[in-house]
């Protein structure tokens, strides 16, 4: 992602506490993010889902494109530095180079998330509490839909 932090060498840069949120669940600014130094801990509800620490990364692609609201809390770990792009859909817009950099990070997601899955099939079979790894991968391997809806369609509140 060192593509990405040259290309946006001409937004502000804005410096988070350890503790500050960048983004927050459910909320949309619209904005974009290019982490610049330092790290940062992705939230859904109450699960870490991910840290972020190499420089270039991104953080509210998912929510530009889908003009939807932020599908995660974004916090700084440690002190950091970001770029900010108040118009996410503009900063996309202005040069192929960044369209193709997020859809290669959102691939690579989705890459590993599937072969995860795929793993997890493989190794537990299906296992109690495993069973719907199977649903999950052919939903995914189906999903052609024009909308995309960010969330789960799971309970939830399961009883398990």
């Amino acid at each position: 992602m060192q593509d990405m932090l040259a290309l946006s060498a001409s937004l502000p840069e804005v410096t988070f506490a350890p503790g500050d949120v960048v983004v927050r669940e459910g909320g949309s600014a619209g904005s974009l993010w290019v982490l610049v130094s330092g790290a940062l801990q992705v939230r859904k509800g109450t699960v870490v889902v991910n840290t972020v620490t190499r420089p270039g990364a991104l953080i509210g692609e998912i929510a530009v494109l889908l003009d939807t609201v932020n599908s995660a809390t974004v916090e700084a770990t440690e002190a950091s530095v970001l770029r900010h792009a108040a118009d996410g859909r503009a900063l996309l817009a202005s040069d192929p180079t960044i369209t193709r950099l997020v859809a290669v990070g959102l691939a690579e997601r989705l890459n590993f998330v599937t072969t995860y899955l795929a793993d997890l099939k493989h190794q537990y079979g299906d296992a109690p509490g495993l069973t719907m790894v199977s649903d999950v991968l052919a939903q995914l391997a189906q999903r052609q839909v024009a909308v995309a809806r960010p969330g789960s369609a799971r309970d939830p509140e399961p009883e398990y």
